[in-house]
């Protein structure tokens, strides 16, 4: 039996990981995809058209 060092003991990331990595990555495109499609739906009101909160009364 040989001895076995360090080296030899050495563990890399793996499949695994990448597989793992690779899904986080994807599920983060499309939930950007969908927070804008999402964003695009909104109606942004303008100061015009805003009712005043607070009516100016003239002196």
């Amino acid at each position: 039996m040989t001895p076995t060092t360090a080296t030899d003991l050495a563990i890399g990331p793996g499949l695994i990981s990448f597989i793992i990595v690779a899904a986080i990555g994807f599920a983060l495109f499309f939930l950007i995809k969908s927070m804008n499609r999402q964003m695009r739906k909104i109606e942004v009101p303008y100061e015009r058209e805003q009712p005043a909160a607070f009516p100016v009364r003239e002196v």
